[in-house]
């Protein structure tokens, strides 16, 4: 019976087997078993401690007793008159769940991270991952396997830990459907990570070993970050908010709250989740709506994760997106994001201010999707090259026209595909901007964005340019280029003391020019957006000239060039 099992499951998806077979071994599993079931045995080791112990000397005071809180943080202990305390075990019981809830989330979302990257890494070192490309199998069917396969350890040491974790919620109180919510918007957060780690070992690959450990250690630094947001949410309503729904951990206040407990040394949801807005609809109102809004966030950026792994798995060479794609997944990115950049108004709040602080941080935001759809859009010399000499050639490339080419092709230069990606975030962006009630901050804004666009193209140039170069780590250069750009300028003004609120013409040609833009005048902004132009064509001079150059046949070049003999002769 076991063997059929097997042999079903090697039939369904070959991968699957692979995994499992070289990790289910029995020193694995019971190394797994031990460390789950200690761990969770520590856990309520350590939240018995806090438990108040009979025979303290009275007062005592403890976070899970139910007298008045008085002058104390925590609440007084009421002999229950059995020689013990009268003991809060909802409370306690919601606590253990708490803290189970971030280690299960911690643990499946970096672990997991880490396991995925570190297995691609050495399929990669070995050589087993170009045998795996030349298979029959299709990629979803391979990375698929690896992400139900590899961390497959670490589903086996949270599910020996379910069983706690559902007696903690039912002995806090917590409805039974909301958490099974929780559950399903966790798997599909671990569904959207892996994702991403797989995305990111295949295009990183160059990283080797180091690998594993930036994209574990950058998914454990953002969970330290959302989850202290979460615990600590006294801050400003900004389009950052979006990254909250990042974290499966956005739930756990609407569980807690399920109740009439006030968890106040926890998460206090307060106002703020209250007040969660998706153009202006209360989605932090109910956690089915948050739900719902959280798991559509994990759906769309899984769906184009897959996108790209179904590119470049079989075609390391390939660019991560097409053109076409990039398109759409530029708008799915504004639109996203842009439900988040209205603020909150109050009576103390300054509403044109903070709408143009709302967009600086979309500017950011803009900054970093076009960094990677500039890295993922832009081919090498090779390509380049290629389209250069052949494009003539070809009949669909002839049927379009250069600029349909420009705008669809697939080894043709990037930097027309990243001028229309920035046509349509302008187009979504613009409106927003125009339909401002305040016209106080809408010059300003307008020109930050037009100076965000400006610079943008630069760096999308400087990358085409750098990846022209006949050397072999294009790339680095290139990313050392456009890093430089961006991280140098900010670093020197502010080491020479020129405070963007003093001095802010120098900053309106750095990546930070909306730091300037408020203080500018307008005619050192428009001195700027001009000077940006100039550099724009100068550039595409130097990127066409080159191109020109990459396009001309070997006889040709050799024909035109003069030889010795001639030299000799005249």
């Amino acid at each position: 019976m076991a063997l059929n099992v097997v042999n079903q499951l090697g039939d369904w998806n070959p991968q699957v087997f692979r995994e499992l077979k070289g990790r289910l071994k029995p020193r694995n599993v019971l190394i797994t078993v031990a460390i789950s079931l200690v761990g969770q045995l520590l856990l309520l080791m350590s939240f018995a401690s806090q438990l108040p112990l009979a025979g303290e000397i009275e007062p005592v005071y403890s976070r899970y007793c139910t007298g008045s809180r008085q002058n104390y943080s925590s609440p007084a202990c009421i002999p229950d008159g059995l020689g013990g305390f009268e003991i809060n075990w909802q409370l306690w019981w919601q606590d253990v769940f708490i803290w189970l809830s971030l280690i299960g989330i911690f643990a499946l979302l970096v672990v997991g991270t880490y396991m995925l990257l570190s297995d691609l890494s050495k399929e990669e070192s070995r050589g087993t991952l170009n045998f795996l490309r030349l298979t029959p199998q299709s990629s979803q069917s391979i990375l698929g396997g690896k992400l139900l396969g590899v961390p497959i350890l670490l589903y086996l040491a949270a599910a020996l830990a379910f069983p706690l974790h559902l007696c903690s919620s039912l002995g806090g109180n917590i409805p039974l459907s909301k958490m099974l919510c929780f559950y399903f918007v966790l798997a599909t957060s671990c569904l959207c990570f892996y994702s991403l780690a797989l995305l990111f070992g295949l295009v990183g690959r160059k990283l080797s070993g180091f690998q594993p450990w930036l994209g574990s250690g950058a998914v454990l630094m953002f969970l330290i970050i959302m989850t202290n947001v979460l615990h600590h949410p006294n801050y400003n309503h900004y389009p950052t908010d979006w990254l909250m729904l990042f974290h499966p951990g956005i739930l756990l206040p609407y569980l807690i709250n399920a109740n009439s407990l006030d968890p106040v040394d926890f998460y206090n949801k307060g106002d703020y989740l209250a007040e969660f807005l998706w153009f202006n609809l209360p989605v932090g109102a109910t956690v089915w709506s948050l739900a719902v809004l959280t798991v559509l966030n994990y759906g769309l950026w899984s769906y184009w994760a897959w996108q790209g792994l179904k590119r470049c798995f079989h075609n390391p060479s390939a660019t991560l997106f097409s053109k076409r794609q990039s398109y759409l997944l530029t708008a799915c990115f504004e639109l996203m994001i842009l439900g988040f950049a209205n603020p909150h108004v109050h009576e103390k709040m300054n509403h044109a201010k903070d709408l143009f602080e709302n967009l600086q941080m979309l500017l950011v935001f803009n900054l970093v999707l076009f960094l990677g759809l500039i890295a993922a859009l832009s081919p090498h010399r090779q390509a380049l090259q290629d389209w250069a000499r052949y494009r003539h050639q070809q009949r669909s490339s002839r049927n379009r026209g250069l600029m349909r080419d420009l705008l669809w092709g697939e080894k043709s230069p990037a930097l027309v595909a990243v001028g229309m990606n920035l046509a349509i975030a302008s187009v979504i962006l613009l409106p927003s901007i125009l339909l401002w009630p305040e016209n106080q901050f809408k010059i300003p804004a307008v020109s930050a964005l037009l100076l965000n666009i400006g610079f943008i193209l630069i760096c999308a140039t400087v990358t085409q340019l750098m990846l022209m170069m006949k050397a072999q780590k294009r790339s680095v250069w290139a990313a050392t280029t456009v890093g430089g750009l961006i991280i140098l300028p900010p670093i020197i003004l502010g080491f020479l003391s020129m405070d963007p609120y003093k001095i802010p013409d120098v900053w309106l040609f750095s990546a930070f020019h909306w730091a300037g833009v408020e203080h500018a005048a307008g005619i050192s902004v428009g001195f700027a957006i001009i000077a940006q132009s100039l550099g724009i064509v100068l550039l595409n001079l130097q990127l066409t000239r080159k191109l020109q150059k990459a396009g001309e046949s070997a006889t040709k070049a050799l024909l035109s060039a003069k030889s010795p003999l001639t030299t000799t002769i005249n």
